[in-house]
């Protein structure tokens, strides 16, 4: 399989991901009318732990990492893993290798119960820090 063809995943994923970001960038979720409403924030008002996400990454495209935290951190330190994944499943199909990510049930389930844990905080009282 030639190098072209073994790239055109990782570039299709780069490109979605440009483009999202992009958009993003350039429409502020700040803004209402642009964006819907979280579904749970409207009926529950309480945060899910997407809440804040747009508001985050639209920061981040500005370059305002402090902001994005505030934002939400949650889908911070996701950006930083899915392009931390990206970098590893790009070098790999170069190479003519393919992806193991090698997370098991254990790794799954931490990452479930931290994100638990960051949306029941969020919506505690003394969470306020971590609401967007």
């Amino acid at each position: 399989m030639s190098l072209r063809r073994r790239l055109a995943g990782p570039a299709a994923v780069f490109a979605a991901a440009a483009g999202a970001f992009g958009y993003v960038g350039a429409v502020d979720p700040n803004e209402p009318g642009h964006y819907p409403v979280c579904p749970l924030y409207l009926l529950t008002g309480l945060y899910c732990p997407g809440c804040g996400g747009l508001r985050s990454a639209h920061a981040l495209v500005h370059g305002d990492l402090l902001t994005a935290l505030r934002d939400n951190a949650a889908a911070v330190a996701a950006y930083l893993g899915c392009a931390v994944l990206w970098m590893v499943w790009t070098v790999r199909a170069a190479r003519g290798r393919p992806l193991r990510t090698g997370l098991g049930p254990a790794r799954l389930w931490t990452a479930v119960v931290l994100l638990l844990a960051f949306t029941a905080v969020r919506n505690l009282p003394f969470g306020g820090w971590l609401r967007p």
